[in-house]
């Protein structure tokens, strides 16, 4: 087996656990060399629980060591542009938690460092290279539901201050129901039906405060900044037209959702956060909905999924399926549903996609074909 790919992380956050639990214990051909955080003792508490080799004092220490191959940044979605840029600009191939970044133009000039720098930009979601959703794809390329001709996906609830530790960034600069939860509708979408060629969008913010219920900020105002309620309209390439809304402003008991629409049938995709959940299929024949047993490993939490296939493709020279291809025309589809909004008009987009390979079931777990 080659040599195990080197990550360094970048933010030792809330959603860090899962990336370190799975990194040393499900995916085989990496290894966590180091970790820094702005909160030392949280890169600590990381060092000493998983064995971690290096605590770095910062990230530039990070970005300047020769044996870390890949930066993981996931520190705070407004914070992704700054960290990723350094990142590239001494050297480093870089996987970021979604989004790519806070606006169109962050992302683009990501893009544009790393081509002319040579060097991989990937980044998250990474749930649809899980179970439920390749199984999705699978029944859609198979014909199972004939020619897909729509699509509808929603993510439902009132906002994140009644249980997140730290709420704020969800109203401020990067935040919002679309930036923060649409990337794994996104991503599902564009997976499962291809690039997406118009959009319009409407969007409003229905509470211009919010008081946090969770600790350790209890009672604590925040303004929010960002729009909270959107809805939008995509022309897909393939002629498709799909709708999507996110908003943190509504309760709701059936939150999460994604349907494709097609001219023999409907295919129900499970909540695009998770790796797993059921897949159900309607045919005309039967005429009521059916569950699709998984056909695809990786049901379970995967988070670093993404990164483990990345990290083989720096190896073996191959493409990765999470790369910046997918998180900059994801980026574009969030950002222009407000854009939409704001010129009241349709919106084309400049970027194109074109979904990668389907995922491999490689007889050993946490290992990626060649």
């Amino acid at each position: 087996m080659n040599k195990k790919v080197r990550i360094g992380f970048v933010g030792v956050g809330s959603i860090s656990g899962i990336y370190l639990k799975n990194l040393t214990e499900m995916f085989r051909e990496v290894e966590i060399i180091g970790v820094c955080d702005l909160i030392r003792e949280r890169a600590q508490k990381a060092v000493d629980e998983y064995n971690i080799p290096k605590l770095y004092n910062d990230m530039y220490e990070l970005f300047a060591d020769p044996d870390v191959d890949i930066v993981l940044n996931i520190t705070r979605p407004y914070e992704h542009f700054e960290v990723t840029k350094a990142a590239l600009l001494a050297g480093k191939h870089v996987y970021s938690e979604k989004p790519l970044g806070a606006t169109i133009e962050e992302g683009v000039e990501l893009v544009r460092l790393a081509e002319e720098k040579g060097l991989m930009l990937g980044g998250a979601p990474d749930t649809y290279m899980g179970a439920a959703i390749q199984t999705s794809r699978k029944l859609i390329e198979d014909g199972y539901i004939g020619t897909p001709i729509g699509a509808h996906a929603h993510m439902i609830c009132h906002g994140h201050e009644g249980w997140h530790p730290d709420p704020e960034f969800y109203y401020k600069h990067g935040g919002g129901p679309m930036m923060d939860m649409g990337p794994y509708y996104v991503t599902a979408l564009i997976n499962l039906l291809g690039g997406v060629k118009k959009i319009a969008g409407m969007t409003k913010a229905s509470f211009p405060t919010r008081t946090i219920k969770s600790q350790p900020h209890y009672g604590e105002i925040v303004t929010v900044d960002v729009p909270t309620y959107v809805t939008g309209i995509m022309e897909f390439n393939s002629g498709a037209i799909g709708t999507i809304f996110t908003t943190f402003d509504v309760y709701h008991d059936d939150g999460c959702k994604i349907e494709i629409y097609g001219t023999e049938g409907t295919l129900q995709v499970p909540d695009p956060n998770g790796f797993g959940g059921e897949v159900r299929l309607l045919r005309p024949e039967i005429g009521q909905y059916r569950e699709v047993p998984h056909c695809f490993k990786y049901s379970d939490n995967s988070r670093g999924l993404g990164l483990a296939d990345m990290a083989k493709a720096l190896r073996t020279g191959r493409d990765f399926r999470s790369n910046y291809k997918q998180t900059m025309h994801v980026l574009e589809i969030l950002e222009t549903f407000k854009l939409s909004s704001e010129s009241g008009s349709f919106i084309e987009l400049k970027s194109k996609y074109t979904p990668g390979k389907p995922m491999i079931n490689h007889p050993l777990d946490g290992i990626f074909e060649d």
